[in-house]
């Protein structure tokens, strides 16, 4: 029995996965309720600035986790497969919790904002943790662990999810800048029940990198048993 491979051979197989996963832990719409909530008592512009400020961040974070946070890994000896079962178990943790209590994920985010002076905010913790978390850079590593092994399909892989990154930091600027306006849109319900659908999204990638996980480490002990 083979499981289908994932269509990380191409520039856009590596968009159209990476990008459902990043946005579902990412969660722009989430994160404006939360970010209107603590920037309410500042101007147009200076939420305006922020939000720039934390799509430029979101994206460094994702680039970072993506490009190198599997060749960390692998430098102290965790094997492909051991990482993409670890990486698959965080990320179907992370979508369980979103797809079950997305109201308590938004509290719990916003006391670790509210817990911080509002005068440098940008950075932490308005981009870590409350936008790219530790959950969003497992999921990234999650996903750089499903490279190619070698040869040009590696830097069309890596293209592939980095567009997603940029994609996912300019939602991230849209939905932060128009925060009230997504809200009044969509209302507090609608956003919820949306991270909810996006959620089961991300816990079926996250199932899917285990199994793919699975098979790096029970092939090679198939193949000697036969």
């Amino acid at each position: 029995m083979s499981f289908l491979p994932l269509p990380f051979g191409s520039v856009v197989g590596a968009l159209l996965v990476a990008f459902p996963a990043l946005f579902s832990i990412v969660n722009p719409l989430g994160g404006a309720i939360i970010f209107s909530h603590i920037t309410g008592d500042r101007s147009h512009a200076e939420r305006a600035q922020l939000a720039r400020r934390i799509g430029l961040y979101a994206l460094s974070v994702l680039l970072v986790s993506l490009w190198f946070g599997g060749y960390v890994l692998n430098f102290f000896g965790i094997t492909l497969g051991a990482l993409r079962v670890a990486g698959g178990l965080v990320v179907a943790f992370s979508a369980w919790r979103l797809l079950m209590t997305p109201e308590q994920e938004e509290e719990r985010k916003g006391r670790q904002a509210d817990a911080t002076d509002l005068e440098d905010i940008a950075f932490f913790p308005l981009t870590m943790p409350l936008t790219t978390g530790p959950g969003t850079i497992a999921v990234a590593i999650a996903l750089a662990s499903l490279r190619p092994e070698s040869g040009v399909g590696t830097i069309e892989f890596f293209a592939g999810l980095s567009l997603a990154a940029v994609a996912i930091a300019m939602l991230v600027w849209l939905a932060y800048h128009w925060a009230d306006r997504v809200i009044e849109r969509l209302g507090t319900r609608g956003t919820r029940n949306f991270s909810r659908i996006m959620a089961f999204l991300l816990l079926c990638i996250g199932v899917q990198i285990m199994c793919t996980g699975l098979q790096n480490i029970l092939q090679p002990i198939v193949a000697h048993g036969s």
